[in-house]
């Protein structure tokens, strides 16, 4: 099995007594990472449940709590000594959190659970498990993770991360990093043999997303507006949110759009970047730019341009680091991203000079003295103060 760079916090987590939990996009690793920390259990008191399947879901959905401790105890689970219990999908069993702060509170179980929705994880298990609880947040790959999906010693692509250009480096890595950018992160697809398996895979991601999640975790019926919302997302990648045209193109109103344009963040498929602003109040007035989970999925949903796909990248790749706005002012000058309010970041596919020299005079008006330029190719000049993508 392939270390995730988020396995070592979750090893840490599994040695105290809270609920360890792990959300994320549909098959982004969830279920990997789950039996991975099952694996790190020393005894065998432990059992792991998926409740996408109907026996698995028979075992929570009963009418006691003294019913559910005798299925665990046909299952071979003896909670009156140490046990753990690892759940994929929790959000498909509607009163599993009640379920969980039982046996938690009465036998002191350790619980490793996953979910879709970081809505339900966040809202529902911080009213019903207050203080019993840590959320991790899973991703696609990584670049230096999907090195190592691809065979290779990503030791390098660890070690100059976030560091200013290097030739031998960019020379080194920028095949892989392209394929990166084509294909994304979901370890399945990284892991095909061919191109059109890669693309196989990422069509049924997004079909299974809208089929399943969508349909288990919402009450929209109408998957084809979905998908259409989807689709004009995906072409406006990096841009503005309008509305009320949005709404005018589906056909719903309004607060039917935000409904579903809420669900497609919760469930992380989509990220909405907001405005940044010294005045909170204008922050909030402003609209968010849209950028999809993967570019991968991305270019499944759409024919967008190349520095529309860096550009998504980037911004999945930055807001690992923290938290990420953008900026523009009234005469349409704009500063692509603000990272934690201290970083003035802009993005071009051929960095040059004066691109640098331009983003250093739109961060000084936010009074912002360090800016990174992150180009995707290598300059024909020797200039060399910027960032490479693959390096982010």
């Amino acid at each position: 099995m392939i270390e995730r760079s988020i396995f070592p916090a979750l090893l840490e987590h599994l040695n105290k007594p809270q609920v360890t939990v792990i959300t994320g996009m549909r098959r982004v690793g969830k279920s990997t990472a789950l039996k991975y920390l099952l694996s790190h259990i020393a005894h065998d008191n432990k059992i792991y449940l998926d409740f996408e399947k109907a026996d698995n879901r028979f075992i929570w959905n009963q009418n006691s709590y003294k019913d559910i401790e005798i299925n665990l105890a046909v299952e071979g689970i003896d909670l009156s000594q140490p046990s753990v219990i690892a759940i994929d999908e929790i959000q498909l069993v509607p009163q599993s959190t009640s379920v969980i702060k039982y046996l938690y509170d009465t036998y002191g179980a350790k619980f490793i659970v996953s979910g879709s929705s970081s809505f339900y994880l966040k809202n529902r298990f911080s009213e019903s498990l207050a203080g019993r609880k840590q959320i991790f947040e899973m991703y696609p790959l990584d670049f230096a993770e999907f090195a190592a999906f691809k065979g290779e010693n990503n030791n390098t692509i660890i070690r100059f991360s976030k560091q200013p250009f290097i030739a031998t480096y960019y020379h080194k890595w920028k095949a892989l990093y392209e394929e990166y950018l084509r294909f994304g992160g979901f370890p399945e697809v990284a892991l095909a043999a061919t191109d059109a398996d890669k693309i196989a895979f990422l069509k049924d991601i997004v079909n299974a997303y809208i089929e399943l999640d969508i349909a288990l975790l919402s009450d929209f019926a109408a998957s084809d507006d979905l998908l259409k919302i989807i689709r004009l997302l995906a072409n406006r990648t990096g841009s503005k949110i309008e509305y009320a045209k949005l709404a005018t193109i589906v056909g719903i109103n309004r607060h039917k759009l935000k409904d579903y344009l809420e669900l497609l963040e919760y469930t992380y498929f989509v990220k909405f970047i907001p405005f940044f602003s010294n005045n909170p109040d204008r922050e909030i007035n402003k609209q968010q730019k849209v950028y999809m989970a993967d570019t991968g999925i991305l270019q499944t949903l759409a024919q967008v341009n190349s520095g529309q796909v860096f550009e998504n990248a980037i911004a999945n790749q930055l807001s690992r680091l923290g938290a990420l706005h953008y900026h523009q002012k009234l005469s349409g000058q704009e500063i692509d991203f603000i990272l934690d309010g201290k970083v003035a970041v802009e993005v071009k596919e051929t960095p040059s000079a004066s691109d640098l020299a331009i983003l250093k005079n739109r961060a000084s008006s936010l009074k912002i003295t360090d800016t990174w330029l992150i180009g995707r190719h290598a300059p024909v000049q020797d200039f060399k103060e910027f960032y490479w993508g693959g390096s982010v």
